[in-house]
């Protein structure tokens, strides 16, 4: 499936929700997921920035998430999208 999205997997373990990047996914901690949630009311910018700094944690999935959000469409609505889904987590 393109695109990014969360998907919460398991509760009780280290790491509950992935976040899927294209075909690729990322674990998640819950204590990053709470990061999320705090700063889920930003500007759409700013919100991808933060995102961007707490999930992708190397430069290569730093540009895997860029890449992504360029290949599959209008990313303001993408991001908009990521922050609603992240409130519900």
């Amino acid at each position: 499936m393109k695109g990014l999205r969360f998907e919460r997997i398991a509760t009780g373990r280290h790491y509950n929700v992935v976040f899927h990047i294209g075909s690729t996914y990322v674990p998640v901690s819950d204590e990053t997921i709470d990061e999320l949630k705090e700063q889920s009311l930003l500007p759409a910018e700013r919100f991808l920035d933060f995102l961007i700094d707490r999930v992708g944690y190397s430069s290569y999935l730093k540009d895997q998430i860029r890449n992504e959000l360029q290949a599959t469409g209008d990313p303001t609505t993408q991001i908009t999208v990521l922050q609603g889904a992240i409130r519900e987590l």
